[in-house]
């Protein structure tokens, strides 16, 4: 049988004049964006333009909510309650939403950015949040959640689909999370190596972290290449041919999970 995966990655980050990403570039690499609902990158104006384009080229289309933090570019922890974590999400998916129906299109999953996707792995108040935030707005929408986390555990057991979610150009922790991006090597930029680490997770559901020892995963849906990563384009393209070459059917999240 042949294996399947979800590659997807962050768009929509750009903000008025100023220019973020390769988003019309790696289209052709992905099958699920994850747009910025304008609380960390993006405003309304580009939140339409890249919900129109992923739908011209065929890629599904997800919210990407964070901290209301454009400064820090949602990459900074902040303090909040779980009722202000709820709410600015409700209010975050329920504007992506509204252009996908603009667009004539589906919301097909959810994808918390940044330091709240961090934190998230672990604190269940903001867990419970999200939880919370997606099944009023859109109970049929794909979680995507740190493959083996506590969100993903707590979602399933909420029922919520959710799909586990791995990074090829991040560096790993021995416990399965991610290393900050304030330490060294915690972000990777050869193409060759990602794509080699992509088609291992999904193949053998493992990965080396920080410390030579492997990480496993139970599940393994959807892989995460960041738009804002040094040569992201040539990534994204690794990763899709190295997957399509070890026979792994590349398709978004909402068709197997």
């Amino acid at each position: 049988m042949t294996s399947k995966v979800d590659i997807n990655c962050d768009m929509g980050e750009s903000f008025g004049h100023f220019k973020v990403g390769h988003d019309e570039e790696i289209m052709p690499f992905i099958t699920s964006a994850n747009i910025a609902c304008g609380f960390h990158a993006g405003d309304p104006m580009v939140m339409a333009r890249t919900v129109r384009l992923a739908k011209k080229k065929g890629v599904a289309v997800g919210a990407h909510p964070g901290f209301p933090d454009l400064a820090g570019f949602g990459r900074r922890n902040m303090e909040l309650s779980k009722e202000e974590v709820t709410d600015t999400l409700i209010y975050q998916i329920g504007a992506l939403e509204a252009f996908t129906k603009a667009a004539d299109t589906v919301l097909q999953h959810i994808k918390p950015h940044g330091a709240l996707y961090n934190a998230a792995a672990k604190n269940e108040a903001y867990i419970e949040a999200i939880v919370e935030a997606v099944c009023v707005v859109n109970p049929k929408s794909v979680l995507f959640a740190l493959a083996g986390s506590r969100m993903a555990k707590i979602a399933e057991e909420a029922g919520m689909h959710v799909a586990h979610e791995v990074f090829a150009d991040r560096a790993y922790t021995p416990d399965g999370s991610l290393v900050s991006r304030n330490t060294a090597g915690a972000i990777l930029e050869d193409a060759k190596l990602v794509a080699k680490r992509a088609v291992r997770m999904v193949k053998e559901r493992r990965i080396v972290a920080i410390n030579g020892h492997d990480v496993e995963f139970d599940e393994v849906h959807t892989i995460c290449v960041h738009g804002d990563t040094l040569g992201a384009v040539d990534l994204a393209r690794a990763v899709k041919e190295a997957l399509l070459t070890a026979k792994v059917e590349v398709v978004p999240a909402s068709t197997f999970v």
